[in-house]
């Protein structure tokens, strides 16, 4: 199923974002879309030298000017949103994600993973938390692993739940996509190089993050967060120029209508410009590639509620629209 976005007065922040879209048994273009749900086709705009949104992003700072001139010419053809099928917006080279990096999230799992014999009552104990999440910001660095862009799917599409997924979760998180090439880069320079921001849901099958045949090897995020279709994107780019501050959105999930998520960027403990510089101090960041800045309170792993079949998935981050996704299970083969 692919769920058909509505038309709104207002779909983001600013005067355009970029998309992936497609005509029904057409191929996938680069499109602009206006804040009022019109879609200029990039494609002829731009003399077919960007066939891809990726392409735009890896001449953001020549492209990104015209992209401002045409969302302001009314002559031009623009067609409805809701003729097209909306895509990934970007089909990444690299996927970094950020673990742990929500104050309160990490607040609440110390809390709740108290060790054996530890009686001291929860105030004391969330207290304590509090300090060691206040000298980690400090003090330490972004925890940052690597995702798989095959994991990436739209923002409307059916999530594949397999069959050997015992606990699948949500994460709703704020992304950076990457429009100059960052290497070794300095906190103070890092958001330069971000073409600009959306919307993903990188989800974790709490079940497999750790091995149980070898509990000594730590995390295994290859099993637990790589499968086809874990992580919904989109439903666009919202360019950087658009978004006053990373730092103070608020994202929102709900599950069957009901709110599980809600919290502000402001929670983060190393914010977007600390983790942008931290992954590219060791790898070679491109335009087009994720940076994926972790996920607030909220997962169903707190709630006991798990992901299922049949379960829809609303996720919104301010300003940069809202995706809805429907989980299936896996047909048995």
């Amino acid at each position: 199923m692919s769920v058909k976005p509505e038309a709104a007065s207002a779909l983001f922040a600013g005067p355009f974002a970029l998309a992936t879209l497609s005509a029904p048994e057409g191929p996938a273009f680069p499109a602009l879309v206006t804040p009022d749900a019109q879609v200029l086709d990039l494609r002829p705009a731009l003399g077919g030298t960007v066939p891809t949104v990726r392409g735009i992003l890896e001449a953001w700072d020549s492209v990104a000017p015209r992209l401002a001139v045409l969302a302001g010419d009314r002559s031009l053809v623009r067609r409805p949103l809701t003729e097209f099928r909306v895509h990934a917006p970007v089909e990444p080279r690299q996927v970094f994600q950020s673990g742990a990096n929500y104050r309160q999230h990490v607040i609440d799992l110390h809390v709740a993973h108290r060790a054996p014999g530890d009686e001291r009552p929860e105030a004391q104990r969330r207290a304590e938390a509090a300090e060691i999440m206040d000298r980690r910001a400090a003090e330490d660095l972004p925890y940052v692993f690597i995702g798989l862009p095959s994991a990436v799917t739209g923002p409307y599409d059916d999530v594949v739940l397999p069959a050997w997924a015992e606990k699948p979760d949500w994460e709703l998180e704020l992304a950076a996509v990457i429009g100059r090439p960052a290497h070794r880069v300095s906190v103070a320079q890092a958001l330069e190089h971000v073409a600009g921001y959306t919307i993903a849901n990188d989800l974790t099958d709490r079940a497999t993050v750790f091995r149980r045949d070898m509990p000594q090897i730590g995390t295994d995020w290859l099993r637990s967060k790589n499968a086809p279709g874990f992580t919904p994107l989109g439903p666009w780019i919202v360019p950087a120029s658009s978004v006053a501050d990373p730092g103070d959105l608020r994202l929102t999930l709900k599950l069957n209508g009901e709110t599980m998520q809600d919290e502000s960027t402001r929670d983060m403990i190393f914010g977007v410009a600390r983790v942008v510089s931290h992954a590219s101090q060791t790898a070679r960041l491109l335009p087009g590639d994720l940076v994926l800045t972790g996920s607030p309170a909220g997962n169903g792993i707190h709630w006991g509620r798990l992901l299922r079949d049949g379960d829809v998935m609303d996720a919104s981050i301010t300003g940069l629209g809202a995706q809805r996704t429907r989980c299936v299970t896996e047909v048995s083969r």
